[in-house]
């Protein structure tokens, strides 16, 4: 390969691997995981389904990217989105915001949340990971505002547990998605709320 063409190589990757999650993102949305297939997604992509095995390795590999990217959204929001899920909401605000957010992804992509569970782990561990100590870090930080009388850490990471599980999953599955996200809303308000005898949360 020479130099000149290494620009268009990786411009052609990027392309065809934006392609195969728009493709699968939407055959997901209609069809249901438990219908994505390498043909389909291929087909749909354009591309050929030698294309989709080199970059993501297998159908595990692939749903694995595209409930990345959509937790990527999520984390991006928390990061630089609007308030109150973005910075300059006060904090509790932001907190509820911050599970409001996770309980409806959760919600919204079950199906695709329990495959990613079941498909095994790779090297993409590694970023799931850092996206879960990006959560936790975030519940403590503004905890840290709210609660400084709690043990923050420990706080953080049992409302963190709250977010998944296969208690939660089986919930979902049975149409309780609604109660899910009010009782973990409830949870949240309850830790926040200021300790009695302490005056009024501004």
């Amino acid at each position: 390969m020479t130099a000149h063409e290494s620009p268009r190589l990786r411009a052609d990757a990027t392309r065809n691997r934006r392609a195969i999650l728009d493709a699968a993102d939407e055959l997901l949305t209609q069809d249901g995981v438990e219908n994505l297939t390498m043909d389909r997604v291929a087909a749909a992509a354009g591309v050929g389904k030698g294309t989709i095995f080199h970059r993501f390795g297998s159908r595990a590999g692939l749903i694995r990217e595209v409930i990345f990217e959509r937790a990527q959204d999520l984390l991006e929001h928390v990061q630089s989105g609007p308030a109150p899920i973005g910075p300059g909401a006060p904090a509790a605000e932001r907190l509820l915001a911050f599970f409001d957010g996770f309980t409806g992804l959760i919600g919204d992509n079950i199906e695709l949340v329990m495959a990613y569970a079941g498909v095994g782990r790779d090297s993409d561990d590694d970023r799931a990971a850092m996206m879960h100590q990006f959560w936790q870090r975030h519940i403590a930080a503004l905890l840290t505002e709210l609660r400084p009388d709690l043990d923050v850490e420990l706080t953080a990471m049992l409302l963190h547990t709250s977010l998944g599980g296969t208690f939660v999953w089986e919930m979902i599955r049975r149409g309780e998605t609604e109660r899910y996200r009010a009782g973990v809303r409830a949870l949240v308000a309850s830790v926040i709320a200021t300790p009695v005898g302490s005056g009024q949360m501004t």
